[in-house]
């Protein structure tokens, strides 16, 4: 068993609840063709001032995002109080691009939190050290105005030290207004020449101030101060093994999408799978992390019905295997082929990815085990010990009806 290495912020629960919501939502939603349009399509702020003026969310129901995350058995939220858009989801005091300002005319985050707290879920805050809005964060190579004719005389004027202070500000009020903040995620450093890194955003600051206002907070790797994040933040990929730092197992989270966008995407064809979605949150935590899965919701404020179909599928398996997810970890014992094991304590969990004709064969633990059962329906597996050690399990020829069964084999102490 992998041991992590210690952690400033509590990860106690992080690492016992393993599956969160991840909530992208902002004025990209209206343009509905990625969360970084106006990046990739180089757009002035004149150009995408209408989807401020018309962003009016009439079926915003944050209860509804809640009670679909807490049935998928979702333990936590993420979401984007500011993307690199500038927007802000709160009625903060120190812009005017903001939801109160809006057609909507109403604070967001109050209600998100307000829903996913009184469900019990923790709260966790995106923060965007990007802005391409604000008048004084100066355009680099990740600007949306990073091509434009006159750049240089765009950043006359411009000041990073009042861009910093304005982004404290900010942290202060989501750190302050809004209870127990369990998360900031910040996002993200591009140190070089022409990006921005740690001197930038005031990194060191920023983590002193988010560590006074809320001192059990997790705070993520991307400030660009790789020795003092909590959690580890691979994106959009499955790594293969424990996420190691300086050859260290460190906390980690990956962050996954149900299709190829992160905000609401009308036209985004590539859609996971049932068994793709299972086996991505099955992966992780037998690989000794956490799998935050995002939704974009749209414009009006609703969760599309492609995103409430995926959530089905976690809820409906999660349902009857969801011991094998929460409080688990890897396993130091070899998976079967095909197989993915997480481990809690003497409990020992065998996910079938592959179905396999009649018998399971696990190495080097036939003297360990005491009873075998499908965790799905409580039905007892008949094993048998080989000379080798290893345990022959004896599987019905059809498969559950399940996308991956699972099968609990209780070890001895």
């Amino acid at each position: 068993m992998h041991q992590p290495k210690a952690t400033k912020g509590n990860t106690d629960w992080f690492v016992n609840d393993r599956f969160g919501m991840f909530i992208h939502w902002g004025l990209y939603a209206l343009p509905a063709r990625h969360e970084w349009v106006k990046n990739r399509e180089e757009l002035t702020d004149e150009q995408y001032a209408p989807f401020f003026k018309y962003f009016n969310p009439k079926r915003f129901d944050p209860d509804r995002w809640a009670e679909l995350a807490q049935a998928a058995g979702m333990k936590y939220m993420v979401i984007t109080s500011k993307h690199h858009e500038g927007f802000c989801l709160w009625d903060s005091q120190f812009t005017d691009y903001k939801a109160t300002n809006t057609p909507w005319g109403k604070d967001l985050l109050q209600e998100v939190v307000r829903a996913f707290r009184s469900r019990g879920l923790k709260i966790g805050f995106y923060y965007s050290l990007i802005d391409w809005h604000h008048p004084d964060f100066t355009v680099d190579m990740r600007h949306s105005q990073r091509n434009h004719p006159d750049r240089a005389a765009l950043n006359q004027g411009r000041d990073m030290s009042k861009y910093r202070a304005y982004m404290k500000n900010q942290v202060r009020e989501l750190l302050t207004n809004f209870g127990k903040i369990d998360v900031i995620w910040y996002d993200f450093s591009y140190p070089g020449p022409d990006g921005k890194g740690r001197d930038d955003w005031d990194s060191a600051g920023l983590e002193e101030l988010s560590r006074s206002l809320q001192p059990e907070i997790i705070i993520n790797n991307r400030l660009d101060l790789p020795s003092s994040a909590d959690i580890y933040t691979p994106e959009q990929f499955q790594p293969r093994g424990w996420v190691r730092v300086d050859g260290q197992p460190v906390v980690w989270e990956t962050c996954q999408t149900f299709s190829g966008s992160w905000g609401y995407h009308r036209d985004e064809a590539t859609w996971k799978s049932p068994g793709q979605l299972i086996r991505m949150l099955v992966n992780t935590v037998a690989t000794g992390g956490n799998l935050l899965m995002n939704v974009g919701p749209t414009a009006l404020g609703e969760l599309d019905s492609r995103a409430e179909d995926a959530l089905r599928v976690y809820g409906d398996w999660m349902r009857q295997h969801s011991e094998s997810i929460y409080g688990c970890t890897a396993s130091a014992l070899k998976a079967p082929r095909d197989c993915r094991l997480t481990q809690n304590g003497d409990r020992l969990y065998a996910h079938i990815f592959a179905y396999p004709f009649r018998h399971l064969h696990i190495d080097d633990i036939g003297d360990r085990i005491e009873y075998v059962e499908f965790l799905h329906d409580g039905s007892e597996i008949h094993f048998s010990v080989d000379a080798a050690n290893s345990a022959i399990l004896q599987l019905p020829v059809v498969q559950p009806r399940a996308e991956v069964p699972v099968v609990k084999l209780y070890l001895k102490s």
